[in-house]
């Protein structure tokens, strides 16, 4: 008798135990849920209020100004008169700019990803890579404090035609800047490929260089590309650096050697304060923003497609 009231009392307090964990973890779980679904609003919430300030702004700028000579004009001079709202000098100097770093970057960012890849020790790997990371923690101010006292001076020796101001000294210190995102990405790329290809590759007799060109790199296409194209994303939303190293010379050129400036170097000088509230040449600043943000969502949205497009065909 005793042995069996023994039993149920162990039964009943098993349950009870059971009964405390599922609720444990019921209320863990929910909580974490809730957690994740306020970061996801706010996420969005700030997303949309960003979207709705910029277009709400920028409505009245072209209720005087057409889109077409807007997006088409080659002169930008709303500050001065006679006043001119061209965008295309932003354009061209953020582009020129854009171009430049990653004619820098990705090269090197490839060759980075493939060294500590496919020839760098464990060792060396866990040596370099944070090194290279630390690059990405520089503030941009530094960057573009470096390009006046050290690039441009080393770019005057090499070309004496070169502006005090010009693009590219930026171009040159952006890809410094975005160096680290696309090694590393470059790296996370590569190290997805399956060993078995390298393997089979060598099995057959092939170099190092063919499983390199022909193995590896082909495999991680769309992730180098989404690679590069997060790089570009970065590259265009650049301030500081190219504020300081480019100028602020609105120029519809594609000479690298001039002083040239970028939309968010604009953005930077109308935000300074002395532009009075309200008036036209307050709202370009929003203008320029509204553009820059959705070449900028453009980008990002073709990242991510390629990323799902390599996770499908994978």
């Amino acid at each position: 008798m005793n042995n069996l009231w023994h039993q149920k009392v162990t039964q009943v307090r098993s349950q009870i135990e059971s009964y405390r964990r599922d609720l444990l973890n019921w209320i863990i779980e929910g909580g974490f849920r809730l957690f994740l679904m306020m970061a996801l609003s706010i996420t969005l919430v700030t997303t949309a209020t960003v979207i709705v300030l910029l277009v709400r702004e920028s409505l009245p700028f072209f209720q005087q100004i057409p889109l077409k000579d807007f997006l088409f004009g080659t002169q930008w001079e709303p500050l001065i008169e006679p006043k001119s709202f061209g965008v295309l000098p932003l354009v061209s100097g953020t582009m020129m700019i854009v171009a430049g770093a990653m004619l820098l970057a990705v090269p090197s960012g490839i060759m980075i990803a493939t060294y500590l890849n496919e020839f760098a020790s464990s060792k060396l790997r866990a040596l370099i890579k944070p090194i290279l990371e630390i690059l990405a923690g520089i503030p941009t101010v530094v960057y573009g404090y470096f390009a006046l006292t050290f690039v441009t001076p080393v770019l005057k020796e090499i070309l004496p035609d070169i502006q005090v101001f010009n693009a590219l000294s930026a171009a040159i210190v952006v890809g410094i800047m975005i160096l680290p995102m696309v090694a590393s990405l470059t790296d996370d790329a590569f190290r997805a490929v399956p060993n078995s290809l390298r393997e089979g590759a060598y099995a057959v007799g092939a170099t190092p260089f063919e499983v390199i060109t022909d193995i590896v790199i082909p495999a991680s296409r769309s992730r180098i590309g989404a690679a590069v194209i997060l790089g570009v994303s970065r590259a265009i939303g650049e301030t500081m650096a190219v504020t300081l190293a480019a100028g602020a010379t609105p120029k519809w050129t594609f000479n690298p050697l001039e002083s040239i400036q970028t939309m968010t170097a604009y953005i930077v000088q109308v935000s300074l304060g002395d532009t009075p509230a309200g008036g036209i040449e307050y709202q370009t600043c929003f203008v320029v923003a509204l553009l820059l943000f959705a070449i900028t969502m453009v980008m990002n949205f073709a990242g991510n497609m390629l990323t799902y497009f390599d996770r499908k065909v994978g």
